[in-house]
């Protein structure tokens, strides 16, 4: 089978990686690149544990080809922090007790950074929308809701 070569810009780094044309970009990112952050929970598009940023949209990293990454923008978890120091959302969720099994914690943190990086100010109800693609097993998703807003509101500095 013949390898497709992909040119893209992963968490801000020029990368390229050789993927077969079946491959999810999911699949690209923890068994080429390594980056083991995004987790598989459903592997169908259900659950929203494999949640990346691509061109500014979310996207479950399980549905789109690894060949679809080409000359695209993507974010991964591992991109959210700068180094070891870890973004103000990923703070809040510490401090919220926003995870515990961790499966469905990145792409949390992925979809709620793309929802602040569009709306500095959302409403609970938004912040709860904005999410629903995103399940979770263990929080009942009230401190997911608190941290988030909790960081919005830190984020605008009120």
């Amino acid at each position: 089978m013949a390898k497709q070569h992909v040119t893209t810009s992963i968490n801000g780094n020029a990368t390229e990686f050789l993927c077969d044309t079946h491959q999810t970009l999911l699949e690209v990112l923890r068994d080429e690149l390594y980056m083991t952050g995004t987790k598989e929970g459903c592997g169908t598009g259900d659950c929203g544990a494999c949640t990346v940023n691509v061109n500014g949209r979310m996207m479950c990293s399980c549905l789109m080809l690894g060949a679809e990454a080409q000359g695209k923008s993507i974010t991964t978890i591992e991109g959210i922090a700068n180094g070891e120091k870890l973004h103000l959302l990923q703070k809040k969720f510490i401090e919220h007790a926003a995870l515990q099994c961790g499966i469905c914690t990145p792409g949390m943190i992925v979809a709620a950074k793309t929802l602040l990086d569009n709306n500095k100010n959302p409403t609970e109800e938004q912040v709860r929308y904005w999410l629903a693609g995103n399940l979770c097993r263990c929080t009942g998703y009230n401190q997911i809701i608190e941290a988030v807003m909790d960081a919005a509101k830190e984020l605008r500095g009120a």
